[in-house]
């Protein structure tokens, strides 16, 4: 049998106060000290290149017994992200271990870590963690599970208010192919730095939430209120609410209101968003505090994926392909008009509004407390 992972109820975490300087300095002292430095894209044959270069660390956040050292945010053209420094904890007497990172952030306003990244002409593609098999009208295929890459619930404001306090943010094109493995085209699965800490602890089944089954499923297809939870998964919007935080989102009007609360029965942790027009869930989060050198957890709360539609989704005309092909990430019969900064996104609230869930999250939570 497999090690059972520790779980915690835990508040969220704040940057730490350190200047910019002494974090530089803290830094500096691990690598003095022996500690391995071990990037995986170009950088990694001489990885001080990246503090040569100016990647060294500004912040540094501490989640369980995991730190993270970040740089200043960059800005590319397709992502804006930190250049983050995971550092695990020790392993017995083994040098300790430095893992250079991209945390960006996601349509869904969420932070993840990238896994890799493919590039070619017009095409730019950031890599979403592990994959997972779905059938669908009884054809299967293997697509990425975005939310294996969501950076802990824990840390998520603490990385918000680190870009809160930009004024201004430095383009920079060679921070994401330094830091992160390129891989070859068509290529989604993460490789197996990734995925092996995954395996480990998946293949003990008492850390496997609700036996590694679905915790909420639509009993119908394309019918919201339909959604069922499994008993005691459902989110405890009484006692449960452990964080209210607030960021801003241009493309969705203004601030965005973030609550962070725990299912009744206390094994997962839910994030819910209200912004303005849009309510919406973020996958949820198991509790438990092992996490990988990309800084994402170990284990996976399974649900249906309509379930965590965000409040803009991708509903566009690829004309790359011949015959042009409708590419949409909203239930069918549920699509609105599309976002006036990003026409390739549409209004997903038709579908988000009629889940009962989502109802009584904008009754109970967000009219209260604006």
């Amino acid at each position: 049998m497999g090690a059972i992972l520790e779980t915690r109820i835990s508040e969220s975490v704040a940057p730490s106060d350190a200047s910019p300087a002494r974090v530089a300095r803290e830094f500096r002292a691990l690598l003095a000290a022996g500690a391995k430095l071990l990037p995986a894209g170009e950088a990694r044959r001489r990885p001080r290149q990246l503090l040569a270069r100016g990647y060294t660390p500004k912040h540094r956040i501490d989640l369980f017994d995991t730190r993270f050292y970040l740089t200043d945010v960059r800005q590319d053209a397709y992502i804006r992200y930190f250049v983050a420094y995971v550092v695990p904890p020790r392993v017995g007497a083994r040098a300790l271990t430095i893992h250079p990172r991209i945390f960006y952030k996601d349509v869904s306003l969420q932070w993840r870590a990238a896994s890799h990244f493919v590039r070619s002409d017009g095409e730019n593609w950031i890599g979403k963690g592990d994959v997972r098999s779905v059938v669908d009208d009884g054809y299967e295929t293997t697509t990425s599970a975005e939310e294996t890459t969501d950076l802990p619930f824990e840390m998520q404001t603490a990385v918000e208010v680190l870009i809160r306090r930009v004024r201004a943010v430095r383009r920079d094109d060679a921070g994401v192919p330094l830091v992160l493995r390129r891989a070859p085209k068509h290529r989604i699965e993460a490789y197996r730095d990734f995925t092996a800490p995954r395996r480990r602890a998946q293949a003990e089944r008492r850390n496997l939430i609700n036996g590694g089954r679905s915790i909420a499923r639509f009993t119908r297809k394309h019918d919201p209120a339909s959604l069922r939870f499994v008993a005691g998964f459902e989110p405890d919007f009484g006692a449960g609410i452990v964080e209210h935080a607030r960021s801003q989102s241009r493309l969705y009007g203004g601030a965005v209101d973030r609550y962070r609360t725990f299912s009744r029965n206390r094994k997962i942790q839910y994030l819910f968003l209200a912004s303005p027009r849009h309510a919406w869930i973020v996958p949820p989060q198991a509790t438990t505090t092992e996490l990988t050198s990309y800084g994402v957890r170990t284990i996976d709360v399974i649900a249906d994926e309509d379930l965590f539609v965000p409040g803009y989704e991708y509903h566009y005309i690829d004309d790359d392909d011949d015959p042009p092909v409708l590419v949409s990430q909203i239930p069918k019969g549920f699509v609105g008009p599309a976002s006036e900064l990003d026409p390739a996104r549409a209004d997903a609230s038709p579908w988000l509004d009629r889940i009962p869930v989502i109802a009584e999250f904008k009754r109970r939570v967000v009219r209260r407390r604006r």
